[in-house]
């Protein structure tokens, strides 16, 4: 918890760990490979190389790990990427985007949506978007279901 308050600022010993932490992404124990993605996700905003357009995929992928609560805390903190300049917030927002359109078949999909409207919508608050703002609300309208329409809608109120 430390680790990911202290990142939440630049800092200037992102490239000591980057290695490591897209190492971890792929680790066998899914505790590893969530603390990676989330920590890369608050590291982009110290990436002044860059990397993170390159190595965004992998860290997409846990995601969409064998093991939800994984999967969950990842996305939980990707929304974080987007906070590094406009090429990671336009590629964090479309990624997101479709994910929300695509994951009906998935297990799960209702809190997949709500971790996307979540992360958008706090995209949204620290970058004051409001393209962001907008296409939230488009995700939102697809939504068939009231109940859970409702409830993505809650989170911007």
């Amino acid at each position: 918890m430390n680790i990911l308050e202290i990142t939440k600022e630049e800092v200037d010993w992102a490239y000591e760990v980057w290695g490591q932490l897209i190492a971890d992404l792929t680790h066998t124990d899914a505790h590893k490979r969530s603390r990676a993605a989330q920590f890369l996700a608050h590291l982009a905003i110290s990436d002044s190389k860059n990397k993170m357009l390159d190595d965004f995929p992998a860290i997409w992928n846990v995601m969409k790990d064998e093991k939800f609560v994984t999967a969950r805390h990842s996305l939980q903190a990707i929304w974080r990427i987007g906070l590094a300049g406009s090429e990671q917030k336009e590629l964090v927002v479309n990624q997101l985007a479709d994910r929300y359109k695509n994951c009906t078949d998935e297990k799960n999909y209702t809190l997949i949506r709500f971790d996307i409207i979540q992360g958008l919508k706090h995209l949204f608050d620290e970058m004051d978007d409001e393209e962001v703002k907008s296409l939230t609300k488009q995700l939102i309208d697809l939504e068939t279901d009231q109940q859970y329409k409702k409830k993505y809608t809650s989170v911007w109120k």
